[in-house]
């Protein structure tokens, strides 16, 4: 079970009174609107003008200044700085004729200016405490900057690859999302959202965003309820449950409805079944796309659609503005609904104390000292370590002694300060991260020669466009076979620039790009010890990477303090104990890739098909990936033993518990993720071959042995059935404890 924090809407007696108040006021607010300053609430504008000036004087946003003085926005995004969320708020308050505040948002997906792991790589620590501090920390910096909305966190489950923005969220499983989206928006919300270090948070895409078809970003989802209920929606449940106070929806259709106008999820399941009490936000411009989906006729259709299903503020396509009203006065809309949208919106800035005071994040002096500072800097070092991944270590390559003679430092990742910042990187200065040279030359003693060797980018690249690959050459080469030669060991960093992944970077081919393996081999012909730092966003396709070199550290985008964090891990000040939180392929061909698939009437394991064509299988490359979900070495060894059930029945309303003894046989202490998987045998539909259901990270001593002890209950082993029921089903059951979702022990018990 996830344990939740109590939150702003899971009040306790010492917060009843507060919530009563804010009810009360909310509702005396609401009698004195207007349906046109209703209707304004649901705005939300992008901030295309420096407030800071003087507004431009072309029409569209001389109207839209306007129609902020006249009460007729309800937030504003991508308005940066003290002075200009100041300036946009005053329009509001001071000028309007109720002087209702608006809302500020912005992607504050992994940091603010102090950059942390990006979001996947945070869910490989399986370290709740890191998804909690780092986005404590982001919101204390984007708080200080002014804004009190972040659009984070990102859990839409996802299974492929190819998808940009996997980069952005929790990976492959729902349980494993789910503890981490808790934890998320712990760190945003905190316990009381009226604290100006405190952002509210807004879990995202509202649903079922991470399956698009193909991997392609924006592209049509076609899932069933099987896969809905028990894959995709988990984690925003336990999102809701943790007191998350504002939902948006995705790009996305789902099943042939835009998510945008899905009354069923909206509606029905995120505000009916789960009450949910905070408002719902559309993604920018999805209103407006609702036309181009080929779903409704017109643009006002399209805001009838959006607003029935339960899309309360409409991000930027302005469709609420211009067609509300009217549909309202038509009675195509009830005045009990747009109430409903107006409330919520409202009851979430009343708890942020906006009413109470309009400026209270506008703060000039917190501005400049809670951003960047070297607490928070060495807390992205301090995360960014525990997400690394070591997936390859042969002959004890790694650590590196501090003293080795010579280290040569090989490829443009290796010197890059902007690329480890990754994709989503808000307001990091550029070139602001350690890079992995700096990091290895403040550790090493001996040596350390660099060259760049390829050039996976060009040094001028923007946001918005595809990344430029230079011509393939050699010309680097040369230099680096010769460092490479003359050293004692080589560190190559290879990888992917950041904007290679994130929104709208979806790839066919999630192989490494350029030369960067031709010149590995290369190097590993003059050099047997090679070790490869990754960088990257997504699982990418490395065998030819594995296969040639002993040791393979994943690395991620890491950060602000990457370079400190990678170097700390290379020469042994941390062992690493980074887990996987997705598959990593073969080939691209095998995605969507993930662990808890069905077994399929033809399994590989099917003894009468073998070396037969006739079973379930690729004939040019294996069904199993490279490295499984969960996977990840340490310095340390760890050997698990002795599985035991306190019994091999389970009946409801009873726990059974399941014990592990783990051994660390090295001469170093280390941290482990003790993994606790199992699998329902038969059902009333098949069920998925191992399902994470539990894990615990431990620290475990060298030459120590550690019992590891999971309590399993009939509500661990529930799951949606077709009917809508959410139960468990009588039966039998494998259970499973390991280092990773492949290298398991294994027990039996039965569902009674």
């Amino acid at each position: 079970m996830i344990v939740l924090r109590n939150s702003v809407w899971n009040a306790q007696p010492n917060q009843l009174l507060k919530t009563s108040i804010v009810d009360k006021s909310v509702e005396n607010l609401l009698a004195l609107m207007t349906t046109t300053e209703k209707v304004g609430q649901l705005n939300l504008y992008n901030g295309t003008w420096d407030f800071t000036g003087p507004v431009p004087q072309d029409n569209s946003t001389q109207e839209r200044a306007d129609n902020i003085k006249k009460g007729l926005v309800g937030g504003m995004l991508n308005v940066l700085t003290v002075d200009a969320i100041r300036e946009a708020q005053e329009m509001a308050v001071e000028e309007s004729r109720l002087g209702i505040p608006m809302i500020f948002g912005y992607d504050v997906v992994h940091g603010y200016k102090t950059m942390m792991p990006i979001p996947l790589a945070q869910t490989a620590s399986w370290d709740s405490d890191v998804a909690y501090e780092t986005n404590r920390i982001a919101a204390i910096e984007a708080a200080s900057s002014g804004l009190n909305w972040a659009f984070a966190p990102m859990i839409d489950v996802s299974r492929d690859g190819r998808w940009g923005r996997i980069m952005e969220g929790g990976g492959e499983d729902p349980y494993l999302t789910s503890v981490m989206a808790v934890a998320w928006i712990r760190g945003f919300q905190q316990d009381d959202l009226s604290d100006p270090l405190t952002m509210a948070a807004c879990a995202k895409h509202f649903a079922a965003y991470g399956f698009a078809e193909a991997g392609r970003d924006y592209n049509t989802t076609d899932v069933s309820d099987q896969t809905l209920f028990n894959i995709v929606l988990p984690p925003f449940k336990a999102a809701v449950e943790a007191g998350v106070v504002s939902v948006m929806n995705g790009f996305n259709d789902l099943n042939g409805v835009p998510v945008t106008a899905d009354g069923r999820l909206q509606r029905d399941i995120l505000k009916g079944d789960w009450g949910f009490e905070g408002f719902v936000v559309s993604d920018f411009n999805s209103v407006g796309e609702l036309v181009t989906h080929g779903f409704v006729k017109d643009e006002k259709a399209a805001a009838r659609a959006a607003f029935m299903a339960g899309s309360d503020m409409e991000m930027d396509s302005r469709q609420y503005e211009r067609h509300l009203n009217a549909l309202v006065d038509e009675g195509a809309i009830d005045m009990a609904m747009l109430d409903d949208a107006v409330r919520r919106i409202l009851k979430v800035k009343f708890e942020l104390g906006l009413f109470e005071d309009p400026y209270r994040y506008c703060n000039k002096e917190r501005a400049t000292s809670n951003v960047l500072t070297a607490d928070h800097l060495a807390a992205a070092r301090d995360a960014a370590r525990k997400t690394m991944v070591l997936l390859k270590n042969d002959n004890d390559l790694l650590p590196i002694a501090k003293d080795v003679a010579s280290i040569a430092v090989i490829g443009q990742l290796a010197a890059h300060k902007d690329i480890p910042l990754g994709s989503w990187r808000a307001q990091a200065p550029a070139n602001s991260a350690v890079s992995v040279l700096e990091g290895i030359r403040e550790v090493a003693t001996g040596e350390v020669t660099y060259t760049e060797g390829y050039r996976l980018v060009e040094e001028k690249r923007h946001f918005i466009h595809e990344v430029p690959f230079s011509e393939q050459n050699r010309n680097g080469f040369s230099d680096a076979i010769q460092i490479a030669r003359q050293a004692e060991v080589v560190v190559m960093v290879i990888g992917e620039d950041c904007f290679q992944s994130g929104e709208g970077r979806s790839q066919v081919d999630t192989q490494l790009k350029g030369n960067q393996v031709e010149l590995l081999a290369e190097i590993v012909k003059v050099n047997p010890n090679v070790i490869v730092v990754l960088m990257n966003g997504r699982p990418v396709v490395i065998p030819d990477v594995v296969n040639i070199v002993p040791a393979v550290l994943e690395s991620w985008f890491g950060g602000s303090a990457s370079g400190n964090a990678i170097a700390d891990v290379l020469f042994g000040d941390y062992n690493p104990s980074g887990k996987l939180p997705v598959s990593f392929p073969y080939h691209t061909g095998q995605e969507p890739l993930y662990y808890n698939h069905k077994n399929g009437g033809r399994p590989v394991t099917n003894d009468f098909d073998a070396g037969k064509v006739f079973w379930s299988h690729y004939t040019d490359a294996p069904n199993e990936p490279l490295f499984p979900f969960g996977f990840g070495l340490s310095y340390s060894i760890f050997s698990y033993n002795d599985l035991t059930l306190s019994s091999h029945q389970l009946r409801s309303g009873e726990e059974l518990k399941a014990s592990v003894n783990v051994t660390n046989k090295s001469n170093m202490n280390g941290e482990e993720v003790v993994q606790l998987y199992i699998r329902d045998l038969y059902g009333s539909t098949t069920r998925p071959v191992k399902e994470l259901k539990a894990f615990e990270k431990v620290m475990i001593r060298a030459g120590e042995t550690r019992t590891i002890t999971f309590k399993i209950s009939t509500d661990d082993l529930a799951y949606y059935w077709p009917d809508g029921r959410y139960c468990a089903e009588e039966g039998d059951f494998h259970i499973f404890i390991g280092g990773n979702s492949r290298d398991v022990l294994q027990a039996e018990f039965e569902l009674l």
